[in-house]
């Protein structure tokens, strides 16, 4: 596995090289980062032998970094690197710790990044790659999934009480005071995500807008230009077209502070990211786990299966609380 992980690792590498991508070297600390009310972070501190103490933070992706090198330079840029999140749980699908694999295109729409992902899946694949995860992908918009899987027009659920009241018709609970956004997760978990077709990838496209994120609105409609990608029913890959309007930006950060505001490990914002888009070139970028892509490229069924050291940190830990258990202790 470490074999394949590496061969995997380097043709992603060549892949991206031999289109023109800048590989980025970013950060794993950062002094602040994106407010994202969808995730927590790992909080550390930086010593200082006499100015003190600064906080720090490890970076759930390193969007913050690379947007403000597309800023700068005008390139498309790909990054493999380490990210962090906290307060998940641990499981085949999930670690605190993984590689994520970015990319972002400029001159790319989302749909431009549909192809250009499908090209990666041809160039990963090896003997043991199941034949669901093999392009070409399937396309099917939200609003198609609700249709199918929910038997609901999405379009007609643009409110808040209204999307409560289809919870309600189909026996799922929900509150006065629920959310749009959270009542709309519980059909979609419950009933639309469960049900998707698993015969081969599935780019799943066009999110609601009422799903606050940066991506670029779709004229007209509720929908932005966004797209995520599942494989035998995982989630492997998230995909905007970038917004690049900085008070949209600006207001998204304003919207999701106030969420965050009792989060588990609270993190400074960074204020001055918005002014990264005052002259943005237009963009599409892609991110991807990686370690749950390489688990389906290679027909595993536990991300465990592919990390060199899995939950390292957490498994030392336990480790030693275990020994310190052990020990006979005079009383």
């Amino acid at each position: 596995m470490m074999e394949a992980r590496s061969r995997l690792l380097t043709i992603t590498r060549e892949f991206f090289l031999s289109r023109g991508y800048l590989e980025t070297d970013t950060p794993a600390l950062a002094p602040s980062l994106i407010p994202e009310s969808c995730l927590e972070v790992f909080a550390t501190e930086y010593v200082h032998p006499i100015e003190g103490r600064t906080p720090l933070y490890l970076i759930p992706s390193p969007e913050i970094w690379m947007k403000k090198i597309i800023a700068e330079t005008g390139r498309s840029v790909f990054q493999l690197c380490k990210s962090w999140r906290n307060a998940e749980s641990r499981s085949r699908i999930h670690s605190p710790e993984f590689t994520m694999l970015e990319y972002y295109g400029v001159g790319l729409s989302s749909a431009d990044n549909i192809r250009l992902t499908e090209e990666l899946f041809s160039a990963l694949k090896t003997e043991s790659t199941p034949s669901q995860a093999l392009p070409p992908f399937r396309v099917m918009t939200m609003k198609e999934a609700w249709a199918e899987f929910a038997h609901a027009d999405l379009d007609a659920l643009q409110s808040a009480e209204a999307m409560r009241d289809a919870c309600r018709q189909r026996d799922l609970l929900v509150s006065p005071a629920t959310s749009w956004e959270d009542a709309f997760n519980i059909i979609f978990l419950s009933l639309v995500e469960p049900n998707l077709p698993q015969d081969r990838p599935l780019v799943l496209n066009e999110y609601p807008a009422g799903i606050e994120c940066l991506a670029k609105d779709i004229p007209g409609t509720m929908y932005k230009e966004r797209w995520e990608l599942y494989v035998s029913g995982i989630e492997i890959a998230n995909c905007f077209t970038e917004m690049a309007n900085p008070s949209a930006v600006r207001a998204y950060f304003a919207s999701q502070s106030m969420k965050k505001k009792d989060a588990l490990v609270p993190h400074n914002v960074d204020t001055e990211y918005a002014d990264v888009f005052e002259h943005f070139p237009p963009c599409s970028g892609v991110a991807v786990g990686f370690d749950r892509l390489l688990m389906i490229l290679t027909g595993k069924k536990d991300i465990a299966d592919v990390q060199y050291f899995p939950f390292a940190g957490i498994a030392k830990a336990d480790s030693h609380r275990k020994s310190l258990q052990n020990l006979n202790f005079p009383q």
